[in-house]
Order: structure tokens, then C-alpha cells, then sequence
């Protein structure tokens, strides 16, 4: 596990950014899990602007997200199909047909669950997986609980987590409930995870994923045992983190 420590947001995103066009760069053909969320929006606007100088290149770039809110159609302004097109997919060359989101307005749930693992097995999972980390410790939307899910599943979202994105929507009520989510041993199946992480809210739940014994009451602590995880943080998300674990290098595009 490597752990960037970084200044700020801008430093945060920049170096996010530059992790995930190094591997499309090494790979132009890379299968890229994409998160949602106000964590990694900058750096998506950093990618876009490396793609607008000629840096980088999305054009054989197949992209798969880690999850959707059940009963959003693709063209509601809050779930995460619009969310990737207004964020990056309008702005870079990648194929629609190589962007792949979950069904969130399927009508058989469980179906679509297992289709979309056997899409991801179909095309050898992800080179790279992007996370964002909630406050109480979920990853995509596995939430703490008794167990770990393995697989793709619908989850019913707790309240923290619905209170967490109601600043997205103009009342909580509307927040949906439920959402479909890649499951653990899914996530772990990436050959490289990115997790990107800002502000002192964060600061409990990174150190109990880092720190602490690995549990599903804390779902991201599952990361500790995944042989190539890449963690990205501000000074803040990373203050209760021992300073000798922290690498600290200034952020470069490779």
C-alpha cells in the first residue's frame, strides 16, 4: 500500500490524475473502474485537460462504474449516468459504447447484478479501480454490516450515507434508498485500486481502514489486503495517519 500525501484538493486531484493516465498511457486499451461523487471530480477535469493538450488518448479506453442509485433514469440530473457524461465523458474521445454503468431502472434487479459481473468477467475486470471512501468506511455503496458482499448487488443505503448525499438533491427525501453496487470481492478483483480521500471527515474512517483489523463494520479496510492500493490523500483526510507512512512527492503528469 502507498500512501500519497498531498497538500490539497488540487495537489489531491492531480496526482489522482496522474495515476490513472499513466496506466492508460502504459495501456491504451485499459479497463478503468470510475467513481462518483465530489472526491474525484478534479481529477476528471484534470484528465480532460490532459486529453485536450494531446496527452492522453480514451479512444480504446472501456470504462466501468462502481455503481447507481435504483430507479434514476440515465437522463436525471443526479444519477451517476449524467453525473460521468457532465463531468467527463462530453469532454474526452472515449466511446459511449465502452462506458458501462450499472442498470439502476432495470426491472428485474438481481438480474442485472449478475449481468454486470458477467460483463466484467467477460472483458477480464479492471486494470485500475478509482475509489472515493464515505464517512462511516463504504466503498461504492458497500456499507458496514455483518459481512462483506462478494458480488454486484442492490444495497439498501443507510442513513449516513443518505444524509451524506443529500447536498447533491434539493430535499433528503428525495435522496433514492437504494442503489446497485459492485460488491467486495468485485472490487478486489482490480489489478491496481486508486482511493482518493479529502477533508477532516474522512480523517476517522481512513484510519480505521488503514490502521485498524479489517472488518465489514468498516467495508474499505477490506483494502488492506489487496497487493496494489494506491491511496491519495490531503493533509487533512491523512492527519491521524503515522507521518512515516506517507509518501510525500511533489505531484508530476508522467
Amino acid at each position: 500500500m502507498r500512501i500519497y500525501k498531498e497538500q490539497d484538493y488540487t495537489a489531491v486531484s492531480r496526482r489522482t490524475a496522474n495515476l490513472i493516465s499513466a496506466q492508460i498511457i502504459a495501456k491504451p486499451d485499459s479497463v478503468i473502474g470510475l467513481a462518483t461523487g465530489s472526491s474525484p471530480i478534479g481529477a476528471y477535469k484534470q484528465l480532460i485537460e490532459w486529453y485536450k493538450k494531446g496527452d492522453l488518448d480514451f479512444n480504446e479506453v472501456i470504462s466501468v462504474n462502481l455503481d447507481e442509485y435504483v430507479g434514476l433514469t440515465q437522463k436525471d440530473p443526479q444519477s451517476y449516468h449524467y453525473f460521468m457524461k457532465e463531468h467527463l465523458f462530453s469532454f474526452i474521445n472515449i466511446k459511449s459504447e465502452n462506458t458501462h454503468i450499472p442498470n439502476g431502472t432495470a426491472k428485474n434487479s438481481a438480474e442485472a447484478c449478475k449481468n454486470y459481473d458477467a460483463f466484467l468477467e467477460s472483458i477480464g475486470g479492471t486494470d485500475l479501480q478509482l475509489l472515493g471512501i464515505g464517512q462511516n468506511g463504504h466503498i461504492g455503496f458497500n456499507e458496514p454490516g455483518k459481512y462483506f458482499e462478494k458480488n454486484t448487488h442492490v444495497v439498501n443505503l443507510t442513513r449516513n450515507t443518505i444524509e451524506a448525499n443529500s447536498r447533491l438533491f434539493e430535499h433528503i427525501e428525495d435522496v433514492p434508498k437504494k442503489a446497485i453496487t459492485m460488491g467486495i470481492q468485485t472490487i478486489l478483483q482490480a489489478a491496481k485500486i486508486v482511493l482518493v480521500v479529502t477533508g477532516k471527515e474522512k480523517a476517522k474512517a481512513v484510519y480505521q481502514s488503514i490502521m485498524e483489523p479489517i472488518t465489514p463494520s468498516v467495508p474499505a479496510s477490506i483494502l488492506q489486503l489487496h497487493k496494489d492500493v494506491s491511496i491519495v490523500g490531503d493533509l487533512e483526510a491523512l492527519s491521524l495517519i503515522p507521518e512515516e507512512m506517507c509518501t510525500v512527492i511533489p505531484s508530476r503528469h508522467l
